[in-house]
């Protein structure tokens, strides 16, 4: 049996605008690549937030000067996301396997993720989203019923809620991909947030943590790895101190405890580290990686990283 791994890839493996997406994924690519030579069967998931900015901005314009059109909703705007991504991972990883001489597919499965209608998150909007606002556009919004919060001196910017992961819908698909071997795109952005009411399925006016929904990605294709790929080669507690340290290989309750301590703050880290810790807790034998893109393959032979071990 090959191993399965399930690998989170950050801002830095996607770039910001179109030309950057490009150029990064196909660096991106090479590391995915490594993986596949490693005997890895891969699921990968991703960050959007630059890139659901950009398309909630330009839609919003766009209905704002065309009379027959209205501005698009976050779940809307979400799965356009998954899909410009994923079509540009696509590409730049079947071509970065077939100049290895390696033939798999690769696809991008438009991926769901239901959330709970009461959770906490949807009364405290956290994730500050989309272009800077005037006090009239501010208020416009408000009007709507959507949050709005000033950064003085720049404007207002719309912020959303950002509850935690319930299902994945689209799951039995994955694992159809990668039981048959198949390269998978999922979960892209945290997945789009909806709420189940009773066969309907309704987009929901939120974004979702990527980290925590590629913990429960992996927790339901049963991976043997999670890989965190985030700006820096290896975490460190202590940070700007003199006492300052740096993480190799920790056990589930040594990161317990530095999360308790508060080591990892609340939207940096600590994200990371829950849901590593959530997923090896449920299976014996697992792991996760927290590291850089370029240190991705030294990583995976304990020669750089985090790796959190049960």
């Amino acid at each position: 049996m090959k191993k399965r791994a399930v690998i989170a890839l950050g801002h830095r493996a996607l770039g910001t605008t179109l030309p950057e997406q490009k150029v990064a994924v196909a660096k991106t690519a090479k590391s995915i690549a490594d993986l596949i030579e490693e005997g890895y069967q891969v699921a990968i998931t991703h960050s959007n937030a630059p890139q659901v900015g950009m398309i909630h901005t330009a839609m919003n314009e766009f209905g704002k000067t065309h009379d027959n059109y209205t501005s698009a909703p976050m779940s809307v705007c979400s799965a356009m996301s998954q899909g410009y991504i994923g079509y540009d991972l696509q590409n730049g990883i079947r071509e970065e396997l077939l100049n290895r001489g390696i033939y798999r597919t690769v696809s991008t499965v438009l991926t769901q993720v239901i959330v709970d209608p009461y959770d906490e998150a949807f009364y405290t909007p956290t994730k500050v989203l989309g272009r800077y606002m005037n006090a009239e556009d501010a208020n416009e919004e408000r009007k709507k019923g959507n949050y709005v919060v000033e950064e003085p001196g720049k404007g207002f910017r719309r912020v959303v809620s950002a509850p935690n992961p319930v299902k994945i819908v689209e799951l039995d698909a994955i694992n159809a991909l990668l039981n048959a071997d198949q390269l998978v795109v999922a979960c892209g952005g945290g997945g789009i947030p909806v709420l189940e009411q009773d066969n309907h399925l309704r987009g929901a006016s939120a974004v979702i943590e990527k980290d925590l929904v590629a913990g429960k990605l992996a927790e339901g294709v049963n991976a043997d790895l999670l890989i965190i790929l985030t700006s820096v080669d290896q975490v460190c507690i202590n940070m700007g101190t003199p006492a300052e340290e740096k993480l190799g290989s920790i056990s589930v309750a040594q990161a317990k405890e530095y999360m308790d301590a508060g080591h990892f703050g609340t939207y940096n880290m600590f994200p990371k580290f829950k849901a590593a810790v959530e997923f090896i807790e449920q299976k014996e034998g697992r792991e996760a990686l927290i590291t850089s893109l370029e240190q991705l393959k030294a990583g995976l032979h304990g020669k750089a990283g985090t790796r959190i071990h049960g």
